[in-house]
């Protein structure tokens, strides 16, 4: 009965996680020229009665921006690769259900207009733009207006069009007035945009979340330590401890010897800010629900402070085993030296990588898992699709939750360890060099 009553949580939590998408992309997908006579503001005609002739003036001028602004698609059909792909990435808002979502602050900078400090709020989910940023598949973007009628700063109706493939991605289109306008890429380290985006993001508040919860767990433990000295750990500090004891014991310890004092402070941090990412990332609601670690930004941000420790703590040994390995041949050195010096930056690329594709793959299968439930339904259509649907996909997405729960401890233990390895090579002393 127990398990009975689990199997219909997760399935609550996985319509709640999924149907709104679906919704809300169904609300998309409406035609272009029924949402564009609805949402553009340039036609004048939001009264007008459609029973009007079909030779009336309204009726042309509605039809020639609805001309304008469509791109050629049938009728649409369930995509749920878009909605897996738009639950893993980040996004200025967190999304609660239906049309309801916890706006996010927007901080982006343009050298044309300044600074734009707002709430995603005032995007209403893409149907108006502001200052020229628009939300466009949850994220936010600039409007390009190079040869196209100037687009206004002030806060108008826009409806967004599908992306169009082009030489390089795809490029994501808005309609304002009876004109398409294309939309920039958005702000990411490296991207050519005319704008930056210090936003912060559900990504970035999951961080911050985590960082405060951990702060706040270890600063209590640490209180219990001073009032609590020579008495058995109880509570948090009980549960904690031996996580704790066992980074030091298993992993700080046999990889640094000595020297693990130098290290643990970091070893320990990126332990637990991966492991609460994780563990947050797998709560299917607010605050919860973020793919943090499965965004490759976040994990080459970790490689690359394992990277610097690594080599801003390495000592002569280190280096000459890369640059001229002792008791090689001469001939022998100049042809591996490449090799291994290609081997420091593969290391954290292999950190990186690693942690990236774990943690996404988990989300991608469980999701894919639920949307079964809505593709053998044909989206509501089929009731015993749908219940055919349920009996697949909640017993493996039971079991793959699971899953990803062991998966999010093991892959912060996997990028610790990995961490402590590098760090031991790199200081390691080799006393005994004339015998290799």
């Amino acid at each position: 009965m127990n398990l009975t009553r689990f199997y219909f949580i997760l399935v609550a939590f996985a319509l709640f996680l999924v149907t709104p998408k679906i919704n809300a992309q169904e609300h998309n997908h409406t035609s272009p020229a029924h949402t564009h006579e609805n949402a553009a503001p340039a036609t004048g005609h939001e009264g007008h009665d459609h029973a009007a002739p079909a030779h009336s003036d309204a009726t042309t001028t509605a039809t020639h921006e609805a001309g304008a602004c469509a791109t050629a698609h049938g009728e649409e059909k369930l995509n749920l690769t878009n909605i897996i792909m738009e639950h893993i990435g980040n996004s200025n808002e967190f999304h609660l259900f239906g049309h309801y979502s916890i706006p996010l602050p927007c901080i982006l900078q343009s050298s044309g207009d300044g600074l734009t400090v707002c709430l995603s709020s005032v995007f209403e989910h893409g149907h108006k733009s502001y200052n020229k940023y628009v939300m466009y598949e949850g994220v936010v973007h600039r409007v390009q207006d190079a040869g196209m009628p100037t687009f206004p700063r002030e806060a108008v109706e826009v409806h967004a069009l599908h992306p169009e493939k082009i030489k390089g991605g795809e490029i994501g289109y808005i309609c304002y007035g009876g004109e398409k306008y294309p939309l920039e890429k958005h702000s990411v380290l490296g991207a050519s945009t005319s704008f930056m985006d210090f936003s912060i993001s559900k990504n970035v508040f999951t961080m911050l979340l985590a960082g405060i919860l951990l702060c706040a767990i270890f600063f209590s433990m640490a209180k219990a330590y001073k009032t609590r000295q020579g008495q058995a750990p109880k509570g948090l500090q009980n549960f904690m401890e031996p996580v704790v004891s066992f980074i030091i014991d298993e992993v700080a310890k046999p990889m640094l010897g000595d020297k693990y004092m130098k290290f643990l402070p970091y070893l320990l941090t990126v332990f637990f800010f991966i492991l609460a990412n994780n563990l947050l990332g797998l709560i299917p609601f607010f605050p919860g629900g973020a793919n943090v670690t499965g965004n490759i930004a976040t994990t080459l941000v970790l490689a690359v402070i394992t990277f610097l420790i690594t080599n801003l703590s390495a000592n002569k040994d280190y280096w000459g085993h890369i640059f001229w390995m002792p008791g090689v041949p001469a001939a022998m050195k100049v042809a591996l030296a490449p090799i291994e010096l290609l081997g420091i930056f593969t290391k954290p690329v292999s950190l990186m990588i690693r942690l990236f594709a774990n943690i996404t793959a988990g989300h991608i299968i469980v999701l894919a898992l639920v949307g079964l439930i809505f593709v053998f339904g044909k989206n509501g259509a089929s009731v015993g699709g749908a219940s055919a649907g349920t009996l697949v996909a909640v017993p493996f997405t039971l079991f793959l939750s699971i899953i990803e729960l062991i998966v999010a401890f093991i892959q912060a233990f996997i990028f610790t360890i990995l961490s402590a390895s590098y760090f031991a090579a790199a200081t390691e002393e080799h006393a005994h060099d004339e015998h290799h």
